[in-house]
């Protein structure tokens, strides 16, 4: 890890990277984030402060992921997917970033996704990029999110679809999902 993968000198938190984890040269890691075993952080990734990157995480080149982030085992977060701050990302979580996959494109553009200020995807969900999840949306395990998802909304399904609202501690405050309370 050189100096670049190193929190600013304001704070002394160092972060922590195991040593079976790949953080390569350029990679910027936020003071007292964790890096845990075989995680690989690409060059140009951001990671910020005090987040938690799971065992067997990918986080892609010009991947971005806010502060106080917490991504549980094997999610691969590739180029073009944004995280903000305090987002909980489950286990064996899929982003994509590819619209029209094919093995030989070469006029293959990245089409960005947006994850929210404090929103929770559960275990196994799929989220075909080109989709913005609000702050402070759930999305329910095993879902495939193919639409935006709005602030405080509660989807699950295949594809995913509206089951009703949640407050900023993940309770259902509502089951109508038309209507926001």
């Amino acid at each position: 890890m050189n100096s670049e993968t190193q929190n600013s000198a304001a704070d002394e938190r160092p972060p922590f990277v195991h040593p079976t984890a790949d953080v390569e040269d350029g990679a910027r890691i936020g003071a007292g984030t964790k890096v845990w075993h075989l995680a690989h952080v690409r060059s140009s990734a951001v990671v910020g402060d005090d987040c938690v990157i799971g065992r067997n995480v990918y986080l892609d080149a010009n991947a971005v992921v806010g502060s106080r982030v917490k991504i549980q085992n094997n999610v691969s977060v590739y180029q073009g997917v944004t995280i903000e701050d305090e987002v909980f990302v489950g286990p064996c979580v899929v982003f994509t970033n590819d619209l029209r996959p094919r093995a030989q494109n070469p006029d293959w553009t990245i089409t960005p996704t947006l994850i929210r200020r404090g929103a929770s995807i559960g275990a196994n969900a799929t989220l075909v990029c080109g989709t913005e999840i609000g702050e402070f949306a759930m999305i329910a395990a095993g879902s495939v999110v193919t639409k935006d998802v709005q602030p405080y909304q509660l989807v699950a399904g295949n594809p995913a679809r509206p089951k009703g609202w949640v407050d900023e501690k993940g309770e259902i405050v509502s089951r109508d999902p038309e209507r926001r309370p």
